[in-house]
C-alpha cells in the first residue's frame, strides 16, 4: 500500500475514544461545590485544577489523606538509625580510643550527627516521596488539550472527568457538568 492510500486509508479509521472532559468555573467556591456534586455523585476519577489553593478542595473532592508523612517518618527514623549505628560502630567497636578515661559510648555527643541525619534523611524522602506520590515528572498531560487551559494559571478553576471513571457516561457527565455550571465543557483525546 502506497503512502497516500495509508493515509486514506487512516481517514476513514474511527477517532480514538476521548480521554475525557473538562471545563471551568470562575471562582473558587463554585470549584468546591462543583467537586462536592462530582464526589456525591460517585465519581472517583476527577481532579480540580486551580490557580491558587483552595483550602478544604481535598475533602470536597473525597480525597484520602497524604501517605507523604509516614515516608517522611521512616525516612528521619532510618536517618536517626543509621547516625548512631555509624558513630556506635565507629566509636566502640571497629575504632576504639580511650581518651582522657572517657567512656565509649557517649550519647550527648552522638546528639548534632544524628539530628543532621534525621533531617538529611526526612528531606531525602520528602523530596522522592513528593514525585513518587505525584507521579511526577510527568511532560504531558491530557487535559492540556482543553482551548483554554493555559488559564488555569491565571484565573481559570478547570475541573477535570477522566472516561476512566467507572460513572463515567459521556452525554450524562456532560450534562451534568453543565447543570452544575460548568463552562466551555470539552472531551479532550488522549
Amino acid at each position: 500500500m502506497s503512502a497516500p492510500d495509508a493515509l486514506l486509508a487512516g481517514a476513514d479509521a474511527t477517532p480514538p475514544p476521548p480521554w475525557g472532559l473538562v471545563g471551568f468555573v470562575e471562582t473558587a467556591p463554585h470549584i468546591y461545590r462543583t467537586c462536592e456534586a462530582l464526589r456525591d455523585a460517585g465519581y472517583k476519577k476527577f481532579d480540580a485544577h486551580t490557580p491558587f489553593p483552595v483550602h478544604g478542595l481535598e475533602h470536597a473532592m473525597g480525597l484520602k489523606p497524604s501517605r507523604l508523612p509516614w515516608i517522611v517518618l521512616v525516612c528521619g527514623t532510618l536517618g536517626a538509625l543509621s547516625a548512631l549505628a555509624m558513630m556506635i560502630w565507629m566509636n566502640v567497636i571497629d575504632y576504639p580510643m580511650n581518651i582522657g578515661g572517657k567512656p565509649f559510648l557517649t550519647i550527648p555527643s552522638y546528639v548534632p550527627i544524628t539530628f543532621e541525619l534525621t533531617i538529611l534523611f526526612s528531606a531525602i524522602g520528602t523530596f522522592f516521596g513528593n514525585w513518587g506520590l505525584s507521579k511526577l515528572p510527568r511532560y504531558y498531560d491530557p487535559v492540556m488539550r482543553h482551548s483554554s487551559f493555559h488559564r488555569a494559571t491565571d484565573d481559570r478553576f478547570f475541573v477535570s472527568v477522566e472516561a476512566a471513571d467507572p460513572n463515567f457516561e459521556l452525554a450524562r457527565t456532560r450534562a451534568l457538568l453543565e447543570n452544575l455550571g460548568v463552562k466551555d465543557v470539552e472531551e479532550v483525546a488522549p
